[in-house]
């Protein structure tokens, strides 16, 4: 990296965007931002001693512009050259002090140096308002007090500088340094880092210093999940032990309304857990990532123990890993749960389907019994109307066979009454040919429809 570059902090897009042009080929927007992004934040050389001082600031969609502001304002009136546009990193010179400036998506990092009074630790343990006038916006969320010394021999009254009790010593870079802090907050608010060289070059100093600051940063952010894991415990118990009596309660079921009672029951706890795991869901996320961070920073240091104090990664393995794992048990007793309530939801739902598919088959053989009935009054009806209409007609057959005797028409020996007895079998049979007719044309369209 030139040390152009190095003090621009990000690579200049434009000269990416002109020298990819000049082949001819059509570049995609986003790749000169693409490119400069790997040269974003680059690592700068660090002239040993030095004591740095790192603070990081919650920064949410509304404040990064805010922080724009206010470091333009800074460069004005120290009278840098303020950051470009676009730009999301920048390294000023202040004379005595520099000032390395990141944005990232949910924080913003000001990292101040300076080799006055560097030679001994923590000698000038808090710059500001003094050395140092600033106030970054948004909320504090890390804050970092680190000496890179070089002496001959190595420290060795370390328990008189930090916690003997959580005191964490490794040799970093290749044994090239040795790095102790014990991750606790100092009377000033700022937790003490101390980076010892051994051998360490400038770049490998930046390098280094860089990678333990952002261990330190990184490991604050991933502990933000854990008081909301804390905070949605007493509800996760509350809706686990309402799922259990809604549970125990299907078996005792009798009718569908109470089946319907209890299927609404479920809807309000899962609304609730639907609600809860949209508000922690990003927190949790965020956690395993800056987490996961944490682990690659301490593995590129390779951290090794020094003498018979804890390693940082050991540290971290009793004092930040059950903090992660507490973030993740919470995260998956959201999703045991969720499906805990799906399987029960399913199980009342099948219920309420079966006790409405019995009553639609009770229905439908009641509905089948009355069409039997139906059916034989119809054909009861039928048969007495074949009589009836049977009846008046053999009385008109006796009327007209009157008239006929009385004209002389019939023969003396041939009776209305012989005519009636001969016309019934007869009658009854035309009639009931008749209301066959009759009722086949009726039933005909409904025939037709079906077909």
């Amino acid at each position: 990296m030139s040390d152009q570059l190095a003090e621009q902090g990000l690579a200049d897009t434009d000269q990416y965007a002109q020298q990819t042009s000049s082949m001819g080929f059509q570049e995609h927007s986003q790749r000169p931002h693409i490119l400069g992004e790997m040269h974003a934040r680059p690592f700068l050389p660090l002239k040993l001693p030095r004591r740095i001082y790192h603070f990081a600031f919650m920064t949410d969609s509304a404040q990064p512009d805010d922080d724009r502001a206010a470091v333009m304002a800074l460069a004005e009136q120290r009278g840098a050259a303020p950051p470009a546009a676009d730009a999301r990193f920048h390294h000023f010179d202040f004379g005595p002090w520099d000032l390395r400036w990141e944005q990232h998506a949910e924080f913003t990092t000001y990292t101040w140096s300076t080799s006055q009074d560097a030679e001994e630790p923590f000698a000038r343990p808090n710059p500001i308002g003094g050395e140092i006038s600033f106030r970054g916006p948004g909320e504090l969320i890390a804050a970092v007090h680190l000496c890179c010394i070089s002496r001959s021999g190595l420290i060795r009254n370390l328990g008189e500088i930090f916690h003997p009790q959580s005191l964490c010593v490794i040799e970093a870079a290749e044994k090239s340094a040795r790095v102790s802090t014990d991750f606790q907050v100092d009377p000033v608010g700022l937790t003490r880092i101390l980076i010892e060289s051994t051998g360490l070059t400038e770049t490998r100093a930046g390098r280094l210093s860089q990678r333990v600051l952002e261990i330190e940063t990184y490991r604050t952010l991933a502990l933000l999940g854990l008081p909301m894991a804390r905070s949605i415990r007493s509800d996760l118990d509350r809706m686990e032990a309402e799922l259990t009596g809604i549970t125990g309660e299907i078996a005792l079921v009798e009718d569908n309304q109470q089946s319907q009672a209890l299927l609404r029951r479920l809807g309000s706890i899962a609304a609730e857990l639907e609600a809860q795991a949209a508000r922690t869901n990003y927190s949790f996320s965020a956690t395993r990532a800056y987490y996961s961070i944490v682990e690659s920073r301490l593995e590129v240091i390779r951290d090794q123990k020094s003498g018979h104090f804890p390693s940082i990664s050991a540290f971290f393995d009793r004092r930040l890993a059950p903090a992660i794992e507490t973030c993740n048990a919470a995260e998956k007793r959201q999703i045991r749960l969720s499906d805990q309530l799906a399987r029960t939801t399913d199980l009342l739902s099948t219920g309420i389907q079966s006790d409405l598919e019995k009553q639609n088959r009770d229905l439908l053989q009641s509905m089948n019994r009355r069409a039997r009935m139906q059916l034989r009054l119809q054909q009861t009806v039928e048969g007495l109307s074949v009589a009836a209409i049977s009846y008046y007609v053999v009385g008109l057959v006796g009327y007209l066979a009157k008239g006929l005797k009385d004209v002389g028409v019939l023969p003396a020996k041939v009776g209305p009454g012989l005519v009636m007895g001969l016309a019934v079998p007869l009658v009854i049979l035309i009639v009931w040919l008749a209301m066959r007719e009759i009722r086949r044309r009726v039933h005909k369209p409904e025939d037709d429809e079906h077909a």
